[in-house]
């Protein structure tokens, strides 16, 4: 490498230098292992994503957070034009049992299935197997009561598929709507 390569290497910007790395990676990446990398703090690296992130905003790709870990995606916006441009098929419709089943899980995750049974009030066996093999949903461990139940969360895919770059920009839930007493005395009568 010639001395104006090596000196322009170093010239640029830390957000340059992650989002490189990034590109690069075939896996969602810890931000520990940026940090070592990069030679720097934790902190630091959260800086420069926070600045990647901010202007990866005009562009066509985005910064997705899960599980610690952070990627590079195309922007969601974008996924018909994407699709469209590689040949493949519409993102699968999902049945209203299977976005039950998953919404379950994005809000109660880590989840066990019983878990999941329990809220919905049905059996829930052929819904996880479905979203697990759409990867929108994964296996995450198990749980330390009887019989080990395995715990479920959801994936990055889910993340892409729902056009959200991290978990908590799920919406929140809804409180439940209490009705007044009049409303149920008119109800009865």
């Amino acid at each position: 490498m010639s001395d104006s390569q090596s000196t322009s290497n170093t010239d640029l910007t830390l957000s340059a230098k992650i989002e490189a790395m990034l590109f690069v990676s075939a896996e969602p990446v810890p931000v520990a292992q940026l940090a070592a990398a990069l030679d720097i703090t934790a902190s630091v690296v959260e800086r420069g994503l926070k600045e990647l992130d901010e202007s990866l905003l005009t562009r066509g790709l985005r910064l997705q957070r899960n599980a610690g870990r952070v990627q590079l995606t195309t922007a969601p916006e974008l996924a018909e034009l994407v699709e469209l441009f590689l040949g493949l098929e519409a993102i699968t419709h999902l049945s209203r049992a299977a976005l039950e089943t998953l919404a379950i899980i994005a809000y109660q995750q880590p989840v066990t299935r019983p878990q999941v049974d329990s809220i919905r009030g049905v059996n829930s066996d052929g819904m996880m197997k479905s979203l697990l093999s759409k990867g929108l949903v994964q296996e995450s461990g198990r749980t330390d009561g009887p019989g080990r139940p395995i715990l479920y969360s959801t994936t990055p895919e889910f993340l892409q598929h729902f056009g959200l770059s991290s978990i908590i920009e799920l919406p929140p839930l809804a409180a439940p709507v209490e009705v007044d007493s009049e409303h149920n005395e008119l109800l009865k009568g």
